[in-house]
């Protein structure tokens, strides 16, 4: 069975940090790309960051970049973000999402992803 779990939202202020994790089972981990997306009330689900676990890429939105990181750990079968200088419009669920055979760059649309987590939920207060 596959699954794919978050953990590590929370309650934080603005400026601070949490970091995410996604621990997945049930697929071949190295041949998937992993993603993080959210979806903050009343919007639209949006993609956040991708890494590819074959290589080790990884792609931002521009209003995470260069204070969102992700990463991998193969071993551990885990894909962690952590989010620095949070901001009150980062506030909502995030999901990790889990694909194979993706376009090769970018992050890319949420329906070519195969497998998703439950979410946790991130509130940032100002």
């Amino acid at each position: 069975e596959v699954q794919l779990v978050e953990s590590g939202g929370g309650l934080v202020q603005a400026g601070g940090s949490l970091r995410l994790s996604c621990a997945a089972s049930g697929f071949t981990f190295e041949d998937y790309t992993i993603g993080w997306f959210r979806q903050a009330p009343g919007k639209e689900r949006e993609g956040v960051s991708r890494i590819d676990t074959t290589d080790g890429r990884t792609y931002y939105a521009d209003s995470v970049k260069g204070r969102f990181t992700i990463s991998s750990d193969n071993a551990k079968t885990a894909v962690y973000l952590q989010m620095n200088s949070l901001k009150p419009e980062d506030t909502a669920v995030y999901y990790c999402a889990g694909g194979d055979d993706l376009p090769p760059t970018g992050l890319v649309a949420e329906d070519l992803y195969d497998y998703w987590g439950q979410g946790t939920q991130v509130t940032v207060s100002s």
